[in-house]
Parts: C-alpha cells; structure tokens; sequence
C-alpha cells in the first residue's frame, strides 16, 4: 500500500498550491507479479492541509484488491505541531477470498521537521487506531515519514514506516511493522521513474519478514 508521501509539506507554509500524482508500480516480489496504481492529492488551506490516495491492484483479468485512505492535518498555531485526523479501508476479491480490510480510524498528533531550504525532511505522528472489527479494537498506531531531494533535484528519496499494534487470530500476531522506502530519479517536474521496496512484518497475510521490490512510474498531474 502507498502511504502519505506529502506529510512533510504540511510545515511549509510558503506550499498554497494542490498537488496530484498517478503512480504505477510492478510488484515483482515472491508470489506478487501484479500492477497496483496509485493516486495521490495533497491539498494545503489555512488551516492545515488534506490528503488522500486511493491503492488498486490488477491481475490479467482486472481491479482485485482496492486501498483508501484519507487524512486531515489541522493547526491554527504556529509551531511544528498539527492534530491529525485518519480514515483507512478496502476490500479484496481474488482466487475466491473476498474479505474487507477493515475500516480504521485514527486520531492524534504530527511533528514535523524541515530543513532550512526544504530539500529534506522528517514527519513524527502518534497515534490512537481504532480498528471496526477486530478483536481488540483499541490499538495505536506510529508513523515516520522522510523525504530528501539530492542532486539538485533530480533524485528523491522518500518513504514511510508505521508500526501498529492489531490483533491477528489467523496469523497469532499483535502487531504490524510496513515500510515503504522510494527512490526516484525525475525526468522533469512532470515524470519520475524509480521504484519502492515494501519491507513488512505480520503484514498483508504473512507472518515475519517480507521484502517485495517494484519498478515505477510517476506522473504529477
């Protein structure tokens, strides 16, 4: 699943304008070889900021696995505190198994750090995950997010990791580890090229460690 990769512009104040991207990633990693594709849309106010993306999987015959999330940063302060405010959910349908991810809901609090110039960048948030239907219902959730621009631009560095807590009887499993680091090299302001490698742990079904690698493609629209 893609993450929030604009989180670290939430600090930036001198940022007004909304930002939109499509991605598409080949998943060659172990029992993978499918296409998700990604959007993403970043929109900052005066009060904070907006950001949702929107996950689908393919298999040769269409769509079988779609992911949403949506986010909200609120700050009427200055300083590098905001409130975050989160929705996830999406089902899968595919080889017979058709199931919900269950609807999650997040509320807590995000740090954010930029560097002088905004060529890198480092988002801490906390947070309190209720998961609808689970066992255990009551989790928490925490979440870094980075970006480093090099080059003079023409390479990005950036990812997410999030560590949950979520109750997993099929699997015996508490808690979750998912990260997603991408490197980019970008043509121009409009096409980057590159990949990520998904880095998970008790994650989509799988007990222990999973590393799944893709190539990548990226438009800003």
């Amino acid at each position: 699943m893609r993450k929030f990769l604009f989180l670290m512009t939430v600090a930036v104040s001198t940022m007004t304008y909304a930002q939109t991207n499509l991605q598409l990633h080949y998943d060659f990693g172990a029992g993978r070889n499918y296409l998700t594709s990604t959007i993403e849309r970043f929109k900052p106010d005066a009060k904070g900021s907006t950001f949702f993306f929107v996950d689908m999987n393919y298999n040769a015959s269409g769509p079988t696995e779609a992911y949403f999330e949506i986010a909200r940063e609120l700050k009427f302060w200055d300083g590098p505190v905001s409130a975050h405010i989160e929705y996830n959910g999406g089902l899968h349908a595919e080889s017979g198994m058709n199931f919900q991810i269950n609807n999650a809901y997040l509320l807590g609090a995000t740090y954010s750090m930029n560097s002088q110039d905004f060529s890198k960048g480092l988002s801490l948030s906390a947070m309190y995950k209720n998961i609808q239907g689970n066992a255990s219902p009551h989790n928490f959730q925490l979440t870094a997010v980075w970006y480093m621009n090099m080059l003079k631009g023409k390479v990005s560095f950036t990812g997410f990791a999030d560590f949950w807590k979520e109750k997993n009887g099929f699997l015996s499993t508490d808690y979750v580890f998912l990260s997603e680091p991408q490197l980019w090299y970008n043509i121009n302001k409009t096409l980057s090229v590159g990949g990520e490698v998904e880095l998970g742990y008790n994650f989509a079904g799988v007990a222990g460690f999973k590393a799944c690698p893709t190539l990548a493609v990226k438009c800003n629209l």
